[in-house]
C-alpha cells in the first residue's frame, strides 16, 4: 500500500498576478488595436489648416507691408508697431474694447447672477420663465442688435412708450450720446448672454449639498446669512466661468456693437474689432493683422490674470 509519503500531492499554487508595468502595456495593446491613433488624423488635418496655419500667417503678416494696393509683400520688421502706436486710433479703440468688455462681465453676471437667484425654486412659472430668458441666446447677434437699433432710435418703439407714459413727447437719442452709448449697448450684450450665466449659475446653486444648508439653519443662520455666507462663495467656480467668458466673448465682440452703431457716434462704441474691420476695409491687410495680433496678446493678458486670481479665490473660500 502507498504511503502518505508517496501519495502525490495536487499542485494548488496559485498563478502571479501580472505585474504593474505588463497591465499597462497590454492596456495600452488593446487600445492601440481598437482605437489607433490615426483616426485622429482628419481632425488634427482640419485643426491644421483652419487653424494652427492662419494663427501662424496672422503671426507672419503683422511684419509685413501686405496691402491691397500692391502685388509683392516685404518684411517691414515692427514698422506697423511704431505706426500704430503713433497714432492714437489704436489706443483709443483698445480703451474702448477694454471699457466695454468690463461693462459686460459686470452687467452680465449681475443680471444672471439675479435671474438664477429669483427662478431656483423648480416651479411650473419659473421652468418656463428660465425658457424665456434663454432665448436671446440661441438668437442671431446680428438679429438682436438690428432689433435694438429700431427700438433705441429717436422715433422708436422705447421712446413711444417712454412719450405714453409721460403724457408728452419723447425722443431721446439712446444711441447718440457720447458718453452712454458704450453703456448701452454693453447692456445690449448683456441681456443677450444673461440667460447663459443664469443657467451656469442654476447649476452652481442646485450642486450645493441640503446638509450644508440645513447645518446653518440649525445653528440659527438666518435666510439672508445663509445665503451670503455658504451659498454664494460655493458659487466660486460659477463665477469664475461666467466672468472668464464674458470677458472673452466681449473683447472678441463684433456684430451687436456693428448692428447697433457701427462703431459711432464718432467712434465712441469703436472696440477693436470694428477697428480691424475698417482697416482690413481699406485695403491695409498688414495694418489690420497687427491689430488682430495686440488684440490677441491683449485677451491673453487679461483673461489669464483674471482667471488666476480667480481660482486662488476658488482655493480660499474651498
Amino acid at each position: 500500500m502507498p504511503t502518505a509519503v508517496d501519495t502525490p500531492v495536487p499542485d494548488r499554487t496559485l498563478p502571479r498576478p501580472p505585474s504593474a508595468g505588463a497591465g499597462r502595456s497590454a492596456t495600452r495593446a488593446i487600445t492601440r488595436r481598437t482605437h489607433p491613433l490615426w483616426f485622429l488624423a482628419p481632425a488634427f488635418a482640419i485643426l491644421l489648416v483652419f487653424f494652427f496655419l492662419p494663427t501662424l500667417f496672422n503671426f507672419i503678416y503683422a511684419f509685413t507691408d501686405w496691402s491691397g494696393f500692391k502685388a509683392a509683400i516685404n518684411p517691414v520688421g515692427f514698422d506697423n508697431f511704431t505706426d500704430l502706436a503713433s497714432n492714437g486710433t489704436l489706443f483709443r479703440a483698445l480703451r474702448i474694447t477694454i471699457v466695454y468688455a468690463v461693462l459686460v462681465a459686470v452687467f452680465q453676471n449681475l443680471f444672471g447672477f439675479l435671474l438664477a437667484v429669483l427662478l431656483e425654486r423648480d416651479t411650473r412659472l419659473n421652468r418656463l420663465a428660465r425658457v424665456f430668458f434663454l432665448i436671446p441666446v440661441l438668437m442671431s447677434a446680428l438679429a438682436v442688435g438690428y432689433v435694438f437699433q429700431a427700438l433705441l432710435k429717436p422715433d422708436g418703439g422705447l421712446n413711444a412708450l417712454i412719450g405714453t407714459v409721460l403724457s408728452r413727447p419723447f425722443d431721446y437719442g439712446w444711441l447718440a450720446d457720447n458718453t452712454w452709448t458704450i453703456v448701452v449697448v454693453a447692456l445690449i450684450h448683456s441681456w443677450k448672454w444673461m440667460g447663459l450665466s443664469m443657467l451656469i449659475y442654476l447649476a452652481g446653486l442646485k450642486t450645493i449639498p441640503d446638509d450644508v444648508i440645513e447645518a446653518a439653519r440649525i445653528d440659527g443662520a438666518t435666510r439672508w446669512r445663509t445665503f451670503w455666507a455658504i451659498r454664494s462663495p460655493l458659487l466660486a467656480p460659477a463665477v469664475t466661468f461666467n466672468v472668464a467668458t464674458a470677458l472673452l466673448g466681449s473683447m472678441n465682440g463684433f456684430d451687436i456693437v456693428q448692428a447697433t452703431t457701427g462703431g459711432g457716434p464718432a467712434r465712441t462704441t469703436e472696440i477693436l474689432n470694428i477697428f480691424i474691420y475698417r482697416t482690413f476695409g481699406q485695403g491695409l491687410f498688414a495694418q489690420a493683422t497687427t491689430m488682430s495680433l495686440i488684440l490677441f496678446l491683449l485677451v491673453a493678458l487679461m483673461a489669464f490674470p483674471v482667471i488666476h486670481l480667480l481660482r486662488k479665490r476658488e482655493e480660499v473660500l474651498s
